[in-house]
């Protein structure tokens, strides 16, 4: 790209030196404001060129290069919640489905019975933000016999908008490998694009000839609900139409569907506190900066053979928070080393003891 000095001078070299070029002269005056639309120009083409590849689109630009490949932008999707409602009595309470109720600031519907007392409930608002509440619901119209309103668990967590970096992440991925015929891109890809689902790792023939296993983590990277996982399996190969290609799964491939397992970890250290600190003022930093690490590492679990707790880690963030002078003779688990999870395992916070 030119600048609009570049650009002036390169003009001004062109006119004859006996002439008057000096800036505030004819030529000059003349030229300048040429010289200025020209440097525009390549201010738009540069941007035109980085909103044309893949490495550089963002936005709707990136939305449709992606979509030259059959990558798909994901919108965002409403949470599914369970509810469990009672009467005065606290016996279980049938509410009519369709009714409404609000939960802070966001309102869910009823979309249908799990059994009695509990339904399944969806946000109306679209997004990760459905998955956040938990507690009291207050019924937009009056229900009889109404006394309690509770929104438990997630079922099918809400998602956001697939942002840029993901997308492009995916689009350059199935540059790399390509998606075909039930092939282990192929089951990724796919198995990605449903709702819910934040990461799976493939397993061909884990069962002999024609078997496949799907583990799945969901889109909170958190272990996935059984409700995920049955949405999931009926979506892939349904269970009494296994191998007969009604799901996405080719004919002849019998898939299984099972959700990451969750590995406790335990740990124990020693900290030296700053001047009037005690563990009670740091323990709620130091809980929150280990879920952070722990979020980060589920992220990575669906391109990592195996995710490492390290030691080294927990310590270099400890030390980062106010009140720690000093960290030292960490363990995890009762162990003075790393630890090495299971492929289809997860890191979840447990006790934290103080020595």
């Amino acid at each position: 790209m030119y600048s609009f000095e570049e650009i002036l001078q390169r003009m001004l070299d062109r006119v004859p030196n006996k002439y008057d070029k000096r800036q505030g002269g004819i030529i000059w005056n003349a030229l300048a404001p040429a010289a200025a639309e020209l440097a525009q120009m390549y201010i738009e083409l540069e941007d035109i060129e980085n909103r044309t590849y893949a490495d550089t689109a963002t936005g709707e630009d990136l939305t449709r290069r992606a979509a030259e490949r059959g990558i798909i932008r994901r919108l965002a999707t409403k949470a599914i919640r369970r509810g469990i409602f009672k009467t005065n009595n606290q016996l279980p309470l049938n509410v009519p489905i369709g009714s409404r109720y609000t939960g802070e600031d966001l309102n869910y519907v009823v979309i249908d019975k799990i059994t009695d007392g509990e339904f399944r409930l969806e946000c109306e608002e679209p997004g990760a933000i459905g998955n956040v509440y938990s507690g009291s619901l207050i019924p937009v119209e009056y229900i009889n016999g109404l006394e309690s309103a509770e929104l438990v668990d997630i079922l099918i967590p809400g998602e956001d908008e697939e942002d840029d970096e993901n997308l492009r992440k995916r689009y350059f991925d199935s540059l790399e490998s390509q998606a075909f015929g039930g092939n282990i891109a192929d089951y990724k890809q796919k198995t990605n694009e449903l709702n819910g689902v934040g990461g799976v790792k493939v397993y061909p023939v884990w069962n002999g000839g024609g078997t496949v296993k799907l583990v799945i983590i969901d889109s909170d990277y958190n272990k996935p609900s059984q409700e995920l996982v049955d949405y999931i399996q009926n979506e892939i190969d349904p269970v009494g139409h296994q191998g007969e290609g009604v799901g996405i799964a080719p004919i002849g491939h019998v898939v299984t569907v099972e959700g990451v397992s969750e590995c406790t970890v335990n740990i124990e250290t020693n900290i030296i506190f700053q001047e009037s600190y005690t563990w009670e003022d740091v323990k709620p930093n130091f809980i929150a900066t280990i879920e952070g690490y722990f979020y980060e590492l589920k992220k990575t679990w669906q391109d990592e053979e195996n995710l490492v707790v390290r030691i080294s880690y927990i310590e270099t963030r400890a030390l980062g928070l106010p009140g720690v002078l000093d960290i030292q003779n960490t363990k995890i688990n009762g162990l003075a080393e790393n630890l090495v999870l299971e492929d289809v395992e997860i890191p979840v916070l447990g006790e934290v003891t103080i020595v």
